[in-house]
């Protein structure tokens, strides 16, 4: 009885600290993902010569996923252009973009997302330059938080706050 009220005891008191565990590698999973499709979209761009943007799959929700596609990038649409779509995410509840993910917003049309140019450049669709950072966390554990930075060469890194707090900065 002592070894399962032991075994019962070291169970209660870890439990959160495997659930912030999980929820971490949640938050780096979609982090890295979301960074592998920038990198594919930019990669997209360089090799067709073209605009390619990675915007919410929902108007302006991040949470609800993303998608990358080609062509009629600008407005007002033209009409002979025709949009590829390579591929998309889904959802990636529980994780979410603190502030919606408004840091990424073409200040000229209010919508989000990253357009990458023919160069592969990140580009606004007035031709500024988009250097900045996206912000998840996890529902389960919000002081959780992983920073995806793009620089100013088109370079994006994780960070995490909690561990590295100057390089976040």
């Amino acid at each position: 009885m002592a070894v399962v009220l032991i075994i019962a005891i070291m169970s209660v008191i870890t439990m959160p600290l495997l659930q912030e565990q999980i929820a971490a590698r949640e938050i780096d999973t979609i982090a890295r993902r979301f960074i592998a499709h920038a990198h594919f979209a930019r990669q997209q761009a360089l090799h067709l010569g073209q605009a390619v943007i990675i915007a919410p799959a929902r108007e302006n929700h991040w949470e609800t996923g993303w998608r990358i596609r080609s062509g009629c990038t600008t407005r007002p649409l033209k009409a002979d252009c025709i949009s590829k779509y390579w591929f998309s995410q889904g959802s990636i509840e529980p994780i979410y973009f603190k502030g919606g993910g408004k840091q990424f917003i073409d200040p000229h049309f209010g919508q989000k997302g990253i357009l990458f140019n023919a160069a592969g450049a990140a580009k606004t669709a007035q031709g500024g330059f988009v250097a900045n950072r996206l912000i998840l966390s996890h529902h389960r554990a919000p002081n959780l938080e992983r920073q995806l930075i793009l620089g100013s060469g088109g370079r994006w890194r994780i960070c995490d706050p909690a561990r590295d707090a100057k390089r976040c900065h």
